[in-house]
């Protein structure tokens, strides 16, 4: 069979189920009628049937492309569960952010526990012996020796001014959450290697602190903006870890459609990173080194971490009439897709 033959046979399946997931992408899965959802399912498998198709035989082709994009977008729609989209900044914010931040939450737990193994090791390594944690990072030996010496290092961030220290603080926490990111692409080694690092080191330092009864200041600094800045660290590295999956495992769907959607996925919290890193940087710069109490430096961290996790993992929810509809949606093409 030719391929003109391939596509005139099968377009108008193919048109079927784009104008389908065009519907879904405009209104939600929820707007589609109860024939629409089964069809949807059933289009689903026939197109990724003709996608395996369309490899084998026109590999080259420019139809294993716009199949390879349309399966893409019907995996979207189906997996993703996205509904009641409205547009712009207000549905990302309201809506998709932590919407995206729920969906992916294994990649972050697992992006947690590479920062977290480390820094724990770290911290025990320093603590019986901040010597050999100095081996273990490369250059960290002056902060120690500061630690040791009983020197707030910190203080001096503001010798340029409040201002000009919170844009550089900002610049160099985005340059880590980016690199977390973007390592991504290569199978999530470079990804596991910063998340590592910047575990390890943290740990390193507060296992010196320990080891030498600095602790209490060290804390007094990291507290205020730590629970933001390290969440943030943790989640870009789950996007970079997303990437990587999708290169590893693409499922059903070629790679660079598998890389496509896991992209898409993975900007959507590395805006909302940058954002937030503007605020940590913020607190690090003006809050942190401050004269203030050490109380009111763990109430900023307690209430940054309520506003913060409270709007992500509760943010976004849809009304509660409207999702048991939508699992029994999911749940109806994805079993006719199993089938």
């Amino acid at each position: 069979m030719l391929a003109e033959d391939f596509i005139n046979q099968k377009k108008a399946t193919w048109e079927r189920l784009g104008a389908i997931v065009d519907r879904s992408r405009r209104r939600g899965l929820t707007a589609l009628a109860d024939e629409e959802i089964a069809e949807l399912g059933r289009l689903y498998r026939s197109v990724t049937s003709d996608l395996a198709v369309a490899r084998r035989d026109f590999a080259g082709h420019r139809v294993v492309d716009y199949l390879n994009g349309l399966v893409a977008r019907a995996h979207a729609e189906i997996y993703q569960r996205r509904a009641d989209r409205s547009s712009g900044i207000v549905r990302y914010f309201a809506a998709d952010l932590p919407r995206t931040f729920r969906e992916t939450w294994a990649y972050t737990l697992a992006s947690l526990l590479m920062f977290l193994l480390p820094a724990i090791a770290g911290f025990a390594i320093a603590w019986q012996d901040p010597a050999a944690g100095a081996r273990l990072i490369p250059g960290v030996e002056d902060v120690l020796r500061d630690i040791r010496a009983g020197r707030e290092w910190w203080l001096a961030i503001n010798d340029d001014g409040r201002a000009a220290s919170a844009a550089l603080i900002m610049t160099n926490n985005i340059r880590v959450a980016m690199l977390a990111f973007a390592g991504g692409v290569l199978l999530g080694s470079l990804t596991l290697y910063v998340l590592a690092q910047n575990g390890l080191l943290l740990g390193v330092i507060a296992g010196a602190a320990q080891a030498y009864g600095f602790s209490g200041h060290l804390w007094g600094f990291v507290a205020a903006h730590g629970v933001i800045e390290l969440s943030v660290i943790v989640i870009a590295g789950g996007a970079g870890l997303q990437l990587g999956w999708a290169v590893v495992r693409p499922g059903l769907i070629s790679r660079r459609a598998a890389l496509t959607v896991a992209a898409r996925r993975a900007m959507r919290l590395l805006i909302g990173c940058a954002l937030l890193l503007v605020v940590a940087g913020a607190i690090e710069a003006f809050i942190s080194p401050s004269r203030l109490p050490l109380a009111a430096k763990i109430a900023t961290a307690v209430l940054s971490g309520v506003v913060l996790y409270g709007y992500l993992l509760f943010a976004g929810r849809p009304p509660s009439r409207a999702a048991p509809r939508r699992r029994r949606a999911v749940h109806r093409v994805t079993r006719i897709i199993n089938d």
